[in-house]
């Protein structure tokens, strides 16, 4: 019985894995079909290489810093167990490759390449998975010190803080110092819309994140014995309310509406095993709304040029769901207790505090350095012929 459990927990595990690595398609379709068409081939470049650079630094680095075990034995000690502990690690490193592939939404269009793969290797190696340690494995007694204030650990099951919310707010310190694309807002204050590329590739994006996301959080309980339907259907009820919220608000605007959905699955993370399918219904509605507000906000009033909308998307709405697991996850609104609104706060306050900085930080020292952006040129070309010398869709067939 025992190594038929094991088994089965290294295939549930594994199962999520895979399922997680399938939503990076959706990053790269939703970046591609957000994109102009002179920024698509770069858009699904991005993401698989960012995934790779990732996987390499996560094995040799991120997953030491975080969990404080490393790979470096024989073959016959990995393969103990079903080999759970590499599928572990896998499992957690589509997590990991998950914050690059969002930064990597907000600074499409005009940032060089191989600088931010020097960003993805810093920020997967060290600033990810440092604030994964003291939160996922109670790293410097961090958590203890939360329990000791407020009664009771900070709350984030499946990362809208740890993963999204860090996410989007280093995101948010690249945006900046990148800048607008050129001739976004003019100095006699009119914008340039830019609208999406491909609504049928956005709308792929936006799925095939959805159904990932079912693996994302159901998975995040790592054996098959903790799994749980509630987090299931948590995670069904906040899609459901980020989309109609997102419909509504948005004046049924596709890319709100394809947003919606992911806006309210951020917020759901943290408290998804916790919370009654009522009350996540409603964090998904406030993530939605909030995504709708803030996007527009940032882009049309304070001309933050996010492509994606990354920040409001992620760094909000994760920062919504961490705040939301202390107030919906609480059994006088008919959750599970275990949580308070407190340890929320204040872990989640530290995950902003933690990743703002470190956004300013790497992508100031590039940007000091190596510089981030592309030539101006290179630019109005856009990123797949200046970068990979191919367009998505050639205007004719060579002559020979």
């Amino acid at each position: 019985m025992e190594a038929l459990k094991q088994g089965a927990d290294a295939l549930f595990i594994l199962l999520g894995a895979i399922m997680v690595l399938a939503m990076h398609a959706g990053f790269a379709f939703l970046e591609l079909g957000t994109v102009r068409r002179k920024n698509q081939v770069n858009a699904l470049v991005k993401i698989l290489v960012d995934f790779s650079v990732s996987t390499v630094v996560y094995f040799a680095v991120g997953y030491s810093v975080a969990y404080g075990t490393h790979f470096f034995v024989g073959a016959e000690q990995l393969a103990a167990q079903n080999g759970y502990s590499l599928v572990k690690f896998f499992f957690l490193l589509t997590f990991a490759a998950a914050i690059p592939a969002i930064i990597s939404g907000g600074i499409a269009e005009r940032a060089k390449f191989w600088p931010q793969l020097i960003a993805t290797a810093v920020i997967v190696g060290v600033i990810y998975p440092f604030f994964e340690g003291v939160i996922w494995n109670q790293h410097f007694g961090v958590q203890s010190w939360i329990k000791e204030l407020t009664g009771d650990e900070f709350h984030d099951f499946a990362g809208s803080v740890v993963v999204h919310a860090v996410g989007g707010w280093i995101a948010l310190g690249a945006v900046l110092l990148l800048g607008a694309r050129s001739n976004r807002y003019r100095k006699d204050g009119a914008m340039s819309a830019h609208p999406p590329s491909s609504i049928p590739f956005l709308a792929l994006g936006a799925w095939i994140l959805i159904v990932g996301w079912f693996g994302f959080n159901v998975m995040s309980a790592q054996v098959l014995e903790k799994m749980s339907g509630l987090v299931a259907v948590n995670s069904l009820m906040a899609m459901v309310g980020g989309t109609l919220v997102a419909l509504l608000m948005g004046k049924n605007d596709p890319g709100f509406v394809h947003n919606g959905p992911l806006a309210g699955l951020v917020a759901v993370c943290a408290g998804s095993d916790l919370m009654h399918p009522l009350g996540a219904l409603v964090v998904g509605g406030v993530a939605g709304a909030i995504f709708v507000v803030m996007f527009t906000l940032t882009q049309n009033k304070w001309k933050i040029d996010d492509v994606l909308g990354v920040w409001p998307l992620h760094g909000l709405c994760g920062t919504w769901g961490g705040i939301a697991a202390g107030i919906f996850g609480s059994s006088s609104l008919g959750g599970l207790g275990g949580v308070n609104l407190m340890a929320q706060v204040i872990g989640t306050a530290m995950g902003v505090a933690w990743a703002a900085a470190a956004g300013f930080l790497v992508y100031g020292a590039l940007k000091a350095t190596t510089g981030l952006r592309m030539n101006q040129e290179d630019e109005y070309d856009g990123a797949d012929l200046s970068i990979h010398k191919i367009s998505a869709t050639p205007e004719r067939e060579a002559n020979w």
